[in-house]
């Protein structure tokens, strides 16, 4: 079986290693989500990573509800995003952009109107929230509402090549828009986009499809979130409609699946719904990639077992910009400060030391 610093093959993506850097919101982006200088500071200093798949990334206005967080349908953007993916290049790394419509994820009062999902569902308050419940109801997509999003994802796509990614990872987890269509909690839909698992999977197929149309089956991956309740977004059977998803995107012929899979300790959401990793590693052929919680020895685990062919690590990467030399020495890992997650400036963001830099200290 591979190691963590064995290379793999991601259709036409060739990482040096299986230690991927999962996306994660950073925050960091203008306020009309511009893409910002320091973030590429903040992806070339972890270019180490197997692959950098970045934070989501709004494919429109409608479809992005967290305040400076980057988007790309615009030229501004795009020319944004240009000098962070040479960062990376010139660091030696690979970097593919997660698109993302966040769908009844959107408050009405960043987007600027009411959101639309799969049904007229609302979304609960994040986290511990007692307060005022930033979400409104969602309207229900309409065909024409489906079109643009569909059009909206091509788009996204053309414009992550044109900034001079390597591909792109459709988001399609985590409670937000596909996921709101494939789980039968926020999915009422009596039309050909609701109702049987076929149906419900329908939306995600003609978003991949999309991508695939534009970059090419080798440059298009896609994250999964199978098991356990998400952001109010759960399903009553999601081996039902999951194994047919990983099925659906099998016959497309993508570069890699992402799954992250919650369990029952975890430290951000848990579950008792069993991992269907395991099921899906029998029907989704090309590279899996799996993440939540692990560790150096959990994921190795994994690749051991053949159920991974790589592990995306998320939370380990925001502290340790090397964690692929930190794994291979076995050495301790910087510890992530929460308070700097989502908050401006370099601070929690771009001043974690490497080994290097503590060796000098």
């Amino acid at each position: 079986m591979p190691s963590l610093f064995d290379p793999i093959d991601l259709g036409a993506i060739h990482p040096p290693n299986r230690i991927l850097m999962a996306p994660l919101t950073r925050g960091r982006a203008t306020p009309e989500h511009v893409p910002t200088p320091i973030m590429a500071q903040y992806y070339a200093q972890r270019a180490s990573a197997g692959l950098i798949i970045t934070e989501a990334t709004g494919i429109s206005r409608e479809g992005l509800g967290w305040p400076s967080a980057p988007g790309l349908w615009t030229n501004e953007q795009i020319e944004a995003w240009k000098p962070v993916t040479e960062a990376v290049h010139r660091a030696g790394g690979r970097i593919v952009a997660q698109i993302w419509h966040m769908g009844r994820l959107c408050p009405p009062d960043i987007i600027g109107m009411q959101p639309i999902s799969a049904s007229a569902t609302l979304a609960p308050p994040r986290g511990n929230n007692s307060g005022r419940n930033p979400y409104v109801e969602a309207r229900p997509a309409t065909k024409d509402d489906i079109a643009r999003v569909l059009d909206d994802y091509s788009a996204a796509t053309k414009n992550a090549l044109d900034a001079g990614f390597d591909g792109v990872q459709l988001h399609a987890a985590n409670g937000y828009l596909i996921d709101q269509f494939l789980r039968d909690g926020t999915n009422k839909r009596e039309d050909e986009y609701g109702g049987a698992p076929e149906n419900r999977i329908r939306l995600l197929r003609e978003a991949t499809e999309r991508l695939v149309a534009v970059a090419g089956k080798d440059r298009v991956g896609v994250r999964l979130s199978p098991n356990g309740e998400t952001q109010g977004c759960d399903d009553s059977d999601p081996e039902s409609v999951f194994l047919p998803a990983a099925m659906a995107l099998n016959d497309l012929g993508i570069a890699f699946l992402e799954l992250r899979e919650v369990g029952p300790n975890d430290t951000f959401g848990s579950t008792d719904v069993p991992k269907l990793s395991p099921k899906i590693r029998n029907v989704f052929t090309n590279p899996l990639v799996l993440n939540q919680e692990y560790d150096r020895e959990s994921a190795q685990a994994a690749l051991d077992s053949g159920v991974a062919d790589a592990i995306a690590f998320g939370r380990p990467f925001l502290a340790n910009p090397d964690l692929p030399a930190r794994f291979a020495k076995n050495t301790a890992l910087n510890e992530d400060d929460m308070a700097t997650w989502y908050a401006p400036g370099p601070e929690g963001y771009t001043d974690y030391p490497t080994l290097e830099v503590q060796a000098a200290e």
